[in-house]
């Protein structure tokens, strides 16, 4: 019997679309960074996203790493319990256009996408 190998499986999910344009903006920044994604309180409807670039040496050793072949994504636990199934998508259109978040976790979201209730 043939043993299938299952491809592991990621708590922050990312379109092609926004890995594309998350790998034109780090290399922007000419140095190898991963992506920092997690929630804070605050925004319109309770809490808030957050993504920023942050150099591999601040990894913490209780964060969550999710690799797409080579370019890594990072969360904190905390965030994670808020985030886990997250699709992370980006587009380009003028109106409504930048980085989309459909968080199967999210009560209510806010107009703007930017914020949550859970």
């Amino acid at each position: 019997m043939t043993q299938v190998t299952q491809p592991q499986q990621k708590g922050i999910l990312l379109s092609d679309a926004a890995l594309k344009h998350v790998l034109a903006l780090r290399e922007r920044q000419g140095i190898d960074l991963y992506l920092r994604v997690g929630v804070r309180q605050g925004g319109c409807s309770g809490m808030s996203y957050m993504m920023d670039f942050e150099d591999p040496s601040k990894v913490r050793e209780n964060d969550q790493v999710f690799d797409y072949d080579g370019f890594k994504i990072v969360c904190d636990p905390k965030s994670m319990l808020y985030l886990y199934g997250l699709m992370l998508d980006y587009s380009d259109a003028m109106i409504g256009g930048g980085f989309q978040f459909t968080n199967p976790n999210a009560s209510q979201s806010c107009g703007c996408g930017k914020s949550f209730g859970v």
